[in-house]
């Protein structure tokens, strides 16, 4: 158990409005994603109150598992570093509870072919003609791996109803120094898009006494071509019967970016706030039952 603050709390959250001076390379992160989540399995659980957390980290999928998945979902690839089998999970003792993995993130990518995508594919074309591997990026579907996922509810007997509301998170609550009682990052998929970008997916929780805050972000990086970032934020405090879901998308062609330090493009925690807002949804998911709480609305262990 850690007390995190500052700047490394901010790094956690996610927000796209508070960043560190520092830049950290993505190529960085990514490798030491891949050593703690790709080359050794690994599981943890961690209960508070009513939840449990599950955070689960398996190996890369083979390719023949791949070929296959990308088969049965009518796709010509898959991303290159697929982890099939990893999941972060949240549920609560009745049985319910809401689940992030990398093959329903999948399914939510377009498999054919888009206006805008195919656009912005044939501008990267251009920009790289000369590159042998240019021709074969352009295919009859999302070829940047781009998804709205936003979790998979769970339960049988008893779900959790989405509704749209006005209610925001608060932020300033999330900025507030408190204890840290679990953390962990799971990385769900990867791609380098042939060595000129990248595209990537991975979801990130933190537990406090009184809440959690989860971030999930799909990360695009076309190199010469633009920017975005799908962020997926859900918050919930001990004692309500709700959780706030806060979806949003943000996007920039590169030419947009030409006040913005090129070295800060790898980096998604740094390049967020230069990007343009282009959408935000914001959700209720209420619960079946009302979480059990004490009287100061802490969650019981």
């Amino acid at each position: 158990m850690v007390s995190i603050c500052g700047p490394l709390l901010q790094i956690i959250s996610g927000f796209p409005t508070v960043e560190i001076s520092t830049t950290t390379p993505l190529m960085l992160a990514s490798l030491s994603m891949m050593m703690s989540h790709g080359f050794k399995s690994s599981k943890q659980d961690f209960n508070f109150g009513p939840w449990k957390v599950t955070a689960s980290k398996n190996h890369i999928m083979k390719s023949k598992d791949i070929e296959r998945l990308a088969e049965d979902m009518n796709m010509p690839s898959l991303p290159e570093m697929l982890f099939g089998d990893n999941i972060l999970r949240i549920q609560h003792t009745d049985g319910y509870g809401i689940e992030f993995n990398a093959v329903d993130a999948l399914k939510r990518v377009s498999n054919m072919e888009d206006s805008v995508k195919v656009a912005c594919a044939q501008e990267w074309q251009e920009s790289r003609a000369d590159s042998e591997h240019s021709k074969d990026v352009i295919r009859p579907y999302d070829w940047t791996y781009t998804t709205d996922y936003r979790g998979t509810l769970t339960g049988e007997s008893m779900q959790i109803k989405v509704s749209e509301t006005a209610e925001r998170i608060d932020m300033e609550k999330l900025k507030a120094r408190e204890h840290i009682m679990f953390f962990d990052e799971v990385l769900l998929f990867e791609d380098e898009l042939h060595d000129h970008g990248v595209s990537m997916l991975s979801v990130k929780i933190r537990v406090m006494p009184t809440s959690f805050f989860l971030l999930m972000r799909f990360f695009l990086r076309v190199d010469g071509v633009l920017i975005r970032i799908n962020d997926t934020r859900l918050y919930h405090e001990a004692g309500k019967d709700y959780m706030l879901r806060e979806f949003t998308t943000r996007e920039s062609k590169i030419s947009e970016l030409k006040n913005v330090p090129a070295p800060l493009f790898t980096d998604p925690n740094e390049v967020a706030q230069y990007l343009t807002l282009k959408m935000t949804e914001c959700e209720k998911l209420e619960l079946p039952v009302l979480q059990t709480h004490t009287a100061d609305n802490k969650v019981i262990e």
